[in-house]
């Protein structure tokens, strides 16, 4: 039997030995990427913070003790050693276990995670929670490099040094390789500052200098000399923390020596610790980018499963190749995303255009900000970030853009259902939230000949406020759009996609063609039901309505979202002033959080799939 078979909680790894730890780290590795093969998922970071999750849960007394993961993406270890070894196998699958930390799975994940840059917060809210408490449990928040860029995490980092509250945060680092030329010099500074006589007599020391103009002095002669050799610790320093690293976060036995050490340490402290992305395995290790989500795949040869070709573009390719398409024709054009260029295909103009193209890291908020920045002068940027990152934007919309009525176009990807990754990322809230906003416009494209014509409609001068394209992940219709002329969409105006009468339905986004399935699998029974495009949800054409409700007392809207505070309720209020005693059936998303699956699996949860709509114009 091997060792993972016999860990069924932390408590299982805390009696074994290096060698042995070594060895579970091993079988853990090749288990994930066993699952992962068949079973997609966030595989590149979690291979390499395996070392890291044994370490935490061998050194710390989970889950008294408490461990907040940032994002998720490197979390997959902490969940196979707590319990959830044989659930890993349905990992992100319908009604199986969140690909992410989430706390109602497990009491080891003690804060749900998804979206980057938060750990350090939540942490630091327990650790102070424990002192207000006087229980003597122990926090840690581990962060990544890339987490690290988003303001929320310097946010937290600032309170905790300032509150001086006990809390270990573990940057994880796995972009930057161990100088081997400095690791000895490493070693030796780590040696030193996690010893217990060296913490015990420097406390002391301060104690007896007490908070005077000579500590400051010493303290700032101390500073200056540390950080002339270990330089990367000054930003952590500078804002009370005591940095010790960076050591190597896949050496089991240096990751629990040193947490050992630190534990006993009170006060804020940052561990720094290198890790390789896709450790372990080879094709992760030599393509990072590819491999942190590879899809299915070979675990032996490691070939990924490639779907046949059908001719099919996706959204985000659509989008790539019209922005460098603008780009070239209109030199104000500029690009911003947060850390997501190939994600949305902005990468294709990135590499055409670099001096125009900016990723701005991890930092949504200061993305809308530098585009509302660049437009105030005189440039057209568009700002793609998925729907769901786009909600912690929300004030940056309102204040720097909207409220000054830059022209920004904000480009909402993944927006709707995206399936596996689950309720932290479904992108359903965007219309909801930005309906009440003004100077807003927001467009949804039917098909990808759509979505390539809002995006050449925006930047001309009739469109002369920001505006609001959302579009989902994946394979578009089908539609030709490489070959034809752009041609400009009026703005505020739907369209009509059949004609009928007795029941309207009306639709927003690319959902509409599963309406329109529905609407002519409805006409094949003899029902013939009048469908519109809405295209705008703001502001709405209102021209439609009014034919709509000249026409029949009876209609349906369709959405790939919140069915409070989008098309459902704009249609409403239109009927509740114009056209009272009408009904309005709303499908959409419930008022409820969905979980993860396939987008078919959830549409059909949700009552937003072709037979739904059917039946809902049947009855």
């Amino acid at each position: 039997m091997s060792l993972l078979d016999s860990v069924n909680s932390p408590g299982d790894i805390r009696g074994l030995s290096i060698k042995q730890l070594e060895k579970l780290c091993s079988e853990i590795r090749q288990y994930m990427i066993e699952c992962c093969a068949r079973n997609p998922g966030h595989l590149g970071a979690s291979l390499g913070a395996v070392e890291l999750a044994v370490a935490l849960h061998y050194t710390y007394n989970t889950p008294v003790d408490k461990i907040v993961w940032d994002v998720g993406h490197q979390a997959y270890a902490h969940k196979i050693i707590t319990g959830r070894r044989e659930q890993f196998r349905t990992n992100r699958t319908y009604r199986g276990i969140s690909g992410f930390p989430k706390m109602s799975e497990s009491i080891y994940d003690t804060f749900g995670t998804g979206h980057s840059s938060t750990s350090v917060s939540a942490a630091l809210g327990m650790a102070a929670a424990a002192g207000i408490s006087g229980t003597d449990e122990k926090i840690v928040a581990v962060i990544g490099d890339g987490a690290l860029t988003g303001g929320m995490a310097f946010e937290g980092l600032n309170n905790a040094g300032s509150m001086k509250t006990d809390i270990l945060v573990i940057l994880n680092d796995n972009h930057i390789s161990i100088d081997e030329g400095m690791g000895a010099l490493h070693n030796y500074l780590l040696k030193i500052a996690t010893s217990e006589t060296y913490n015990r007599i420097k406390n002391h020391v301060w104690d007896l200098i007490g908070s005077t103009r000579l500590r400051r002095s010493v303290q700032k002669f101390m500073f200056s000399t540390k950080m002339a050799v270990l330089r990367s610790g000054s930003l952590f320093e500078s804002l009370g923390f005591r940095y010790f690293g960076a050591i190597d976060g896949n050496d089991i036995g240096q990751l629990t020596t040193t947490l050992t050490s630190l534990r006993n340490i009170k006060g804020p402290k940052l561990l720094h610790v290198i890790t390789k992305k896709g450790k372990g395995y080879r094709p992760a290790e030599e393509d990072q980018t590819v491999w942190h989500a590879p899809g299915t795949f070979d675990p032996i040869s490691g070939q990924r499963t490639v779907p046949a070709e059908d001719g099919i573009a996706r959204y985000q390719d659509v989008f790539g190749e019209t922005l460098l398409e603008l780009a070239r024709a209109d030199s104000r054009i500029v690009a911003v995303t947060p850390a997501m260029a190939s994600g949305c295909g902005m990468n294709i103009m990135m590499k055409e255009i670099p001096e125009r193209t900016f990723d701005v890291g991890i930092a949504e908020q200061h993305a809308v900000t530098f585009s509302a920045g660049l437009a105030a002068s005189g440039l057209l940027p568009f700002c793609n970030i998925y729907s769901s990152f786009m909600q912690r934007a929300y004030d940056s919309v309102i204040h720097d853009v909207a409220l000054q009525k830059l022209k920004v176009i904000l480009c909402l990807d993944r927006a709707g259902l995206v399936g596996e990754d689950g309720a932290t990322h479904h992108g359903v809230f965007d219309m909801a939230a930005f309906r009440p906003v003004p100077n807003l416009l927001i467009a949804s494209p039917l098909n990808e000949l759509d979505l390539r014509n809002l995006m050449y409609t925006a930047t001309l001068d009739e469109c002369d406020a920001p505006i609001i394209i959302r579009y989902p992940r994946g394979k578009g219709e089908g539609v030709n759009w490489r070959s034809s002329a752009f041609s400009a969409l009026p703005v505020g105006k739907g369209r009509l996609l059949h004609e009928g009468s007795g029941t309207a339905l009306l639709s927003i986004g690319p959902i509409g063609n599963r309406a329109a399935e529905a609407v002519r699998m409805a006409s094949e029974r003899g029902k013939q039901v009048l469908h519109y495009d809405m295209i705008f949800l703001k502001p709405m054409d209102e021209d439609i309505l009014r034919d709509v409700c000249s026409r029949t007392d009876r209609i349906i809207t369709v959405e790939d979202a919140s069915v409070i505070g989008g098309l459902h309720s704009a249609v409403c209020e239109y009927v509740s002033a114009h056209a009272p005693g009408h009904t309005v059936i709303g499908l959409g998303i419930p008022d409820r959080f969905v979980e993860q699956g396939s987008i078919k699996q959830l549409r059909e949860e949700c009552g937003i799939s072709t037979a739904d709509i059917l039946e809902a114009i049947i009855q």
